[in-house]
């Protein structure tokens, strides 16, 4: 475990920056409570898991998660152990004794947390006496028939009851509990309500009424301030969350969200400012070669090309290495994640290929889970006749390397026309008479269940998009998350998006933006909005974002037909690259990586609990200046090189990518690496943070 002592800060460059002294990280017990822990079912479950690492090294084994239990989860994610802090054993057995079922371990992601679960099942017979709690606590009720606040009420009493426990055994140590959405915020309210002696934080990842509210089509940000907030919440059958989440806001100590844009969404749908904005980050593994991401952009581009060669087999008419290869993933939500922005944007690029006659090809995948009766036949015959070709030509390949082996140990130059004999012809024929199609080439790789009501192939319909040989843009929807036990794409998300040259989520409501992060911090360019908190990010940290590979479409101050048509000429801009552009333009996006490290955005959840302690606890711990963390000077400056935007310099029309633009030679990408090293700024500085104790002379020295 870490002591507490000065710790020296270093920037990006390695160069000292700033000194804070740390929090006495032995006198104290960080919680952190979410409904995500060990279970994936959004965005916080991300957050909670690449952060881990950072939290873990800092706090030892003060540190720990709590979320509810799931047989399968146990099972394949948690090793079950003892506790061995003495107030975490207590509260475990005491729980267990009384008839809860607690289940305590270490959960086995990097940094191996411990972890608290609760199972809510063994304790749902105290459901109503829960009920009555909660309302004499904020007056909240909740309806029999929601299960999923019903459940989420037995969580938030469990969570309340286990940190009594904690409190009651601490001997002397403070605790700082962070609850993450209103699915844990009602163990927030009942410790407050119960006037536990713990420091709070709540922090918002979305608001449940912005989401809602966005996916209604409504002008959502230029009317934030107009909303009648119970009505909006009543007529969507949601009031009584609402008030969960809003009363879990009102009683925390600190409030947090993930982004600026949604902390303006939180002061107005929730009624109070956030103190401070935590971005969210990311674990980031830098290679040892560094132009290792790029072999690996090129290998899983190969397997991505694979399946393009069997999903158009009749109709591959196009060259695979003039081919770019742009995705859109997450959730299925039509407008909030962008996908009907993108549709259209896609459909004037494609005339606008067409206009100007380009040779590029665009294969657009659509990612985005949805229901389904498994693959559909065309799609799995497709890949069969790939395989069957694959194998002919190999057979073929064989007995021709062979005759050609015996002619050159004859000494014979062997005749062309007589290599390969008429057995092989016929085969090779039928092989090619076997890739005929009636057909054009799906637009979906499933069988979709609404098919005729499908947001995603309705707009297909709409503009056309058919996969027609004329086509210079192809699409193909695949509705299930991307696995490498799949018979049809067999690869895992994180090797598809290195595979890909573009990742595209122009969202409406997005308040921070995994997916673009990850294609980051993985080296590939991606479009985002000025309205996801990760746009808004780098923004303020990239001085010119397009140079480095984010393209950023403004949808806050243009109408939707304007900001559709900046998102095509991002894409047409891309699509004018030459191959040596886009390697100068990944190797730039790579370098962004190091401004989403948890090692240097977890401050800013460490600023947050120096806050929390100063205020729930103002005799022991004080904090000046109280103001949130300031990014002056924190900011990656624009390319001196040429081109200083990658599509910048390009002609009007797409040139091949063996074609070098002169005055391309003068990018020396090592300067700029390094340029980008020494430019790059320490995120935020804290003032003085005295300790609960006084410090003896020489103490927590290094």
């Amino acid at each position: 475990m870490l002591r507490g002592r000065s710790l020296s800060v270093t920037s990006l460059s390695g160069l000292p920056r700033w000194e804070v002294e740390e929090l006495p990280v032995e006198d104290l017990l960080l919680f952190e409570v979410a409904w995500e822990v060990t279970n994936k079912v959004g965005g916080i479950y991300t957050v909670i898991q690449t952060k881990a690492k950072t939290t873990a090294d800092e706090w030892g084994d003060n540190y720990f998660l709590i979320g509810p239990y799931f047989e399968h989860n146990m099972k394949t994610q948690v090793e079950r152990c003892e506790p061995i802090n003495d107030p975490i054993r207590r509260a475990v057995d005491t729980m267990n004794k009384h008839g809860c079922q607690v289940y305590f371990g270490r959960w086995l992601i990097e940094g191996s947390p411990y972890v608290v679960l609760f199972d809510i099942g063994s304790s749902a017979w105290n459901l109503d006496r829960w009920k009555g709690d909660l309302w004499e606590a904020c007056s909240v009720g909740i309806p029999y028939h929601d299960r999923e606040a019903n459940d989420m009420l037995i969580f938030g009493s469990l969570t309340a009851w286990f940190l009594k426990e904690v409190t009651d055994h601490a001997d002397g140590k403070h605790v700082i509990a962070q609850f993450h959405e209103w699915q844990a915020g009602t163990g927030l309210i009942l410790s407050r309500a119960r006037k536990l002696p713990i420091a709070t934080i709540f922090t918002t990842h979305a608001t449940l009424l912005g989401r809602y509210l966005c996916a209604a089509n409504i002008d959502f940000y230029n009317h934030l301030d107009k909303f009648d907030i119970d009505k909006e919440a009543g007529e969507r059958q949601i009031y009584h969350r609402y008030c969960m989440e809003r009363a879990s806001v009102h009683c925390a100590h600190v409030f947090t969200t993930v982004s600026e844009i949604t902390a303006i969404e939180a002061e107005h749908m929730l009624k109070r400012k956030p103190d401070v904005v935590t971005p969210n980050g990311l674990s980031v593994k830098k290679f040892s070669a560094v132009h290792e991401f790029q072999n690996l952009h090129a290998t899983y581009k190969a397997r991505i090309q694979d399946f393009v060669r069997g999903h158009f087999y009749g109709h591959l008419d196009f060259d695979l290495e003039k081919t770019l290869f742009l995705f859109i993933a997450g959730r299925y939500e039509f407008s909030n994640k962008g996908a009907d922005i993108f549709l259209e944007a896609l459909s004037r690029l494609n005339f606008l290929l067409r206009m100007h006659k380009s040779d590029v090809t665009v294969v657009v995948f659509f990612i985005m889970p949805a229901k389904t009766n498994n693959f559909n036949v065309e799609t799995l015959k497709g890949q069969a006749v790939r395989k069957q070709l694959w194998d002919i030509a190999h057979s073929v390949k064989e007995k021709f390397g062979k005759k050609l082996y015996d002619a050159l140990l004859r000494g014979e130059i062997p005749d062309m026309n007589n290599i390969l004999d008429r057995d092989d012809v016929t085969v090779m024929k039928r092989a090619i008479f076997s890739t005929q199609r009636q057909s054009l080439p799906p637009v979906t790789t499933h069988n979709m269940i609404d098919d005729s009501t499908d947001p995603i192939l309705s707009t297909i319909r709409r503009i056309g998009l058919f996969n027609n040989r004329t086509d210079r843009v192809k699409v193909i929807l695949h509705p299930e998350f991307l696995s490498s036990t799949s018979p049809l794409l067999p690869m895992d998300y994180e090797e598809f998006v290195r595979g890909c040259h573009l990742g595209v989520f122009p969202s409406y409501y997005e308040p921070w933006g995994y997916t673009p992060a990850e294609c980051t911090v993985m080296g590939i360019p991606s479009v985002t909005t000025n309205l996801s908190g990760f746009g808004c990010f780098m923004q303020e940290h990239v001085a010119d974002p397009t140079a480095y590979g984010i393209y950023i479409v403004d949808r806050r101050f243009q109408s939707p037909d304007d900001s559709c048509n900046q998102l095509t000429q991002f894409l047409y801009g891309f699509c004018k690259q030459s191959r040596r552009q886009r390697i100068i333009q990944r190797n730039r996006t790579e370098r962004l990586s190091d401004l989403l490290d948890w090692r240097y955005l977890g401050r800013y959840y460490q600023h947050a609990r120096y806050l929390t302690l100063s205020r729930a606890f103002p005799d022991k711990f004080h904090m000046e200046p109280t103001s949130p963390p300031t990014t002056e000077g924190f900011k990656y400056p624009r390319p001196s090189s040429v081109p200083p935007s990658p599509s910048g310099s390009q002609v009007s029309s797409p040139q091949s990518s063996d074609v070098e633009d002169e005055e391309e030679e003068r990018y020396n990408e090592e300067e700029e690496a390094e340029r980008d090293r020494l430019n790059i700024k320490s995120p935020w500085s804290l003032g003085r943070v005295p300790r609960g104790k006084k410090k003896l002379h020489g103490e927590y020295k290094n």
